[in-house]
Formats: C-alpha cells, sequence, structure tokens
C-alpha cells in the first residue's frame, strides 16, 4: 500500500523530522524494511512547546463535530495504515476505527451536556483546561487512541501536542491533517520521535496535563517527571490479566473466550489474556478446545480480509517476546508463515509473572473454587480480569472478589462493557481513570466562583 510520508505539525507548518533514531520500520508481513524511524529535531519541539505555552482558544461543539464528519471520510484509509503498521487485521482494524470519529463527536456531545460546567446551589463551578496537554500513544491501536485523548483534551481547551510510537508513525498525520484543518494552529501540533523526544515533553515544566499509554517502564518515568511538578498524569499502563475458567464453564464459551483474548491485535493489547486459571479436573479438555480454535485461525498478511492472526509489530517485539518464554515449558499453535514478524499462540505451564505483549499466557490449575480470586489476584497488575461460569450469579461474585478496573463476566470483547462507565487501573496497570466522561474531565481543574452562602461558618 501507499505509505503517507512521516511528518510533524509545529505551529501549523509540516515539516518533514530528519533525525534518525536508529531503526527501520518493517512491513510486519515480511519483515523488510519500508522506512527508517525519525524524530522531530529537537529546536522543532522546543518550538512546539512555546507555541502551545502561548495559545489559548475555546473550541465548540460545532468545530469537534466538524473534525468528526471530516475523519468518516478517511476511516478507511486509517484502518489500512493501522493495519499496515502494526500487523493488525484490517478486520479488526476497521471496527476500531470508528473510534476514531466518534470520539470527537462524543467529546462535542459532553460540552454540549455542560461537561466544562458543574454549577452547584447557585455556586459556580468552572471546569477549565489545565493548559498544554501531552498526549503520549502506544503503537497497538494508534489512530483510535490519539483520537480519544486528542479529541477530549480539545474539549477541554487545552493545546495539544500528540506524540505518536516511532513504530506506527502513518495514521497520526492523516487524523492531525484533519484536525488542523478546523483548529487554531497552537492548538494542535505533532510531533514525531521515540523515547528521547518523549523525555525532552515529559520533562518540560510548560507541559499542565500529561495522557500516556504505554508499558510500566515507560510511566514510572512520566510519573518520575511529573512528581517535582504536582502535574496530573493520566496513566493506562500494562496489564497481566487473568481469565477465570470456572467448573461449570460451557467448553465452547471458555475456548472461544480464551482464543479471542489470546489473539486479538495479535495479542498486543493491554487487555490481553495473560493468565489462564482452569479447574484442574478440566483442565485437559479445556486446553485441547482452545488449541483446536488457535489451530483453525487463518494467520496471514494484516491487509488480507481472510486474515484472522497477524504478524506481530516489529521484528524486535518478536525477539522480546520469543525470550519470554523461550526457556518454559509450551506449547504453540498453527503453522506460520516462512518469512514476516510472526509468533504463534502459545500457552506456557505455569504462571507468568510478568506482561508479555504478545500471543502467550502462562496456565494455572487450581483444585479448590475458593482459590480462584486469590489466584487472580496474585499479580501486581490490575486492568482487567475474566470470569466464565455458567451459573452467572457466582461468576458475578467472583467477579466482584477481583482486584482490576473492569471484570467481564462470559464477555471477551476488545470493547468496554458500556460507553459511559469509567476505564480504571488498579495496581501498576495505571493511575487515573480513562473514558467517555473521564478523559475530558482528566484534562481540567476546577475554578469555584460566588458568594458566600448558607454553608459558612462564622467565628465571630
Amino acid at each position: 500500500m501507499r505509505l503517507p510520508e512521516i511528518r510533524d505539525l509545529v505551529d501549523g507548518e509540516w515539516g518533514t523530522p530528519s533525525v534518525d533514531i536508529g531503526v527501520a520500520l518493517e512491513d510486519p508481513a515480511t519483515g523488510l524494511p519500508v522506512a527508517r524511524a525519525v524524530a522531530t529535531t529537537a529546536d522543532r519541539v522546543e518550538r512546539a512547546l512555546r507555541v502551545a505555552d502561548r495559545t489559548t482558544a475555546r473550541l465548540e461543539a460545532d468545530t469537534l463535530d466538524a473534525i468528526a464528519d471530516a475523519l468518516e471520510a478517511r476511516l478507511e484509509q486509517l484502518a489500512a495504515l493501522d493495519a499496515f503498521a502494526t500487523g493488525v487485521p484490517i478486520r479488526q482494524t476497521e471496527p476500531l476505527s470508528a473510534i476514531v470519529s466518534a470520539s470527537f463527536r462524543l467529546a462535542a456531545g459532553l460540552i454540549r451536556a455542560g461537561a466544562r460546567r458543574d454549577d452547584r446551589d447557585g455556586v459556580e463551578v468552572h471546569r477549565l483546561p489545565l493548559g498544554p496537554a501531552l498526549c503520549l500513544v502506544p503503537w497497538n491501536a494508534p489512530a483510535p487512541m490519539a483520537a480519544h485523548k486528542v479529541a477530549n483534551a480539545l474539549a477541554a481547551g487545552c493545546p495539544v501536542i500528540l506524540k505518536v510510537s516511532e513504530l506506527a508513525p502513518y495514521s497520526a498525520v492523516i487524523l492531525a491533517e484533519v484536525v488542523a484543518e478546523h483548529v487554531p494552529a497552537g492548538m494542535f501540533q505533532l510531533v514525531q520521535g521515540d523515547a528521547r523526544t518523549g523525555a525532552q515533553l515529559v520533562l518540560d515544566p510548560r507541559i499542565k496535563a500529561l495522557s500516556f499509554t504505554g508499558g510500566v517502564p515507560g510511566g514510572r518515568a512520566v510519573a518520575t517527571a511529573s512528581a517535582p511538578l504536582f502535574r496530573p498524569c493520566q496513566l493506562e499502563l500494562g496489564g497481566n490479566n487473568p481469565l477465570v475458567v470456572l467448573p461449570d464453564a460451557d467448553l465452547d464459551i471458555a475456548a472461544r473466550m480464551a482464543c479471542e483474548l489470546l489473539t486479538t491485535l495479535n495479542g498486543q493489547w493491554c487487555r490481553a489474556l495473560g493468565r489462564l486459571i482452569v479447574p484442574r479436573s478440566r483442565r485437559t479438555e479445556f486446553l485441547e478446545a482452545i488449541g483446536k480454535r488457535l489451530e483453525a485461525l487463518r494467520v496471514g498478511p494484516p491487509l488480507d480480509r481472510d486474515t484472522d492472526f497477524g504478524p506481530l509489530v516489529h521484528s524486535r517485539h518478536r525477539s522480546v517476546v520469543r525470550a519470554a518464554v523461550e526457556h518454559r515449558d509450551k506449547h504453540s499453535f498453527g503453522d506460520l508463515p516462512e518469512s514476516g514478524n510472526y509468533f504463534a499462540p502459545t500457552l506456557v505451564e505455569g504462571d507468568l509473572p510478568e506482561e508479555v505483549f504478545g500471543p502467550v499466557a502462562g496456565v494455572i490449575a487450581y483444585d479448590r473454587v475458593e482459590d480462584v480470586a486469590r489466584l487472580a489476584n496474585a499479580v501486581p497488575y490490575g486492568l482487567e480480569a475474566y470470569v466464565c461460569g455458567a451459573d452467572t450469579e457466582f461468576a458475578l461474585a467472583v467477579a466482584r472478589r477481583i482486584r482490576a478496573g473492569e471484570v467481564k463476566v462470559n464477555g471477551s470483547s476488545i470493547m468496554s462493557m458500556h460507553l459511559m462507565t469509567p476505564r480504571a487501573a488498579w495496581g501498576i496497570s495505571g493511575l487515573g481513570e480513562e473514558g467517555t466522561a473521564e478523559t475530558l474531565r482528566f484534562f481540567t481543574g476546577a475554578r469555584v466562583v460566588g458568594v458566600e452562602g448558607r454553608f459558612a461558618l462564622h467565628t465571630s
């Protein structure tokens, strides 16, 4: 496919990043290089910071709706670019691309519903922009995540600097083209680069709010830099998510859930399956059923509409995933193409204490159902969890004991259970909450104005 030129956007001016960061961008399906990963120059990043610091504007709902309308015509292109860059099958990136335009439409709806005012009994409560906002987006679903963060920061009134992963820079250029047509120059800027570019931005005190999605090490670095500045951070980090299969679970439902959770986005998502917790008495039949489903997946290039499971994003990431299971007893499923960044879905004997971020899960057998919540909570992550059981009420009771931001019973979709529920994180899986309303609110601070009234306490 035809890839767009990797560009940045600073103060309304497009540029071509010129810093080679030493990484070849690859076609995941072949493993062959297609371009060099590049970064925006440090002086141009500094200019973006200066511009954001002096820019103020109040965007209205109609502007965000206009961005959504314009993005609708580009969703097919965005889905294809994300599929190509990440290796995720296009049959998955296409429905996810709807989030891109929907993010701006939902943010517009929140403005109309009064999200920037929250008055109480005649006392004014203004939700005001915190100031320049930095949005840091990973490579696994770049366009949807960038749109969600950018739309809400703009709705809050914050000038936005967006940096996406150096491994998936393409769709951000298309998003930037559309947004730049509708907002003042300093309200949205795009820079390219790796962790060094990110560090220049994160360490700068002119950034007043920071939304980051990525791994735990990156989140720790962001939090460490932000703490002395007392700067709010929204951190969605890794997950090592359990699927608890209860003794009465339907075999087909449990196998489908495990297969979907292991292979959605080729296992490259923070809410993927990391730990399969199964009753010892049914362990063999569950693993056989899961294996049959995995063996039946069509493995191939991400832009092929017959593909169920594609390659990993980059050869260096495939090496990381391979190293995580290299010395473990394991079962891998499916025949892989001879070339490309493919890695077979793999079940490992025993627990995996750390997130792998690939199609890999550890298998843990239990004897007593009383132990399942303890096993599910045995790692310091707390992003997502799943429970499968025929007795729905009992499954819900188990779910309520699991320490995670969201616990799905008998479901394995990549989408949240409800559009308006928060996406929370516990433990080292993150800090703060994302969501349709929560992300917009994150980028604001409250100013309370009014005439002192009946709640006053006078001491003289």
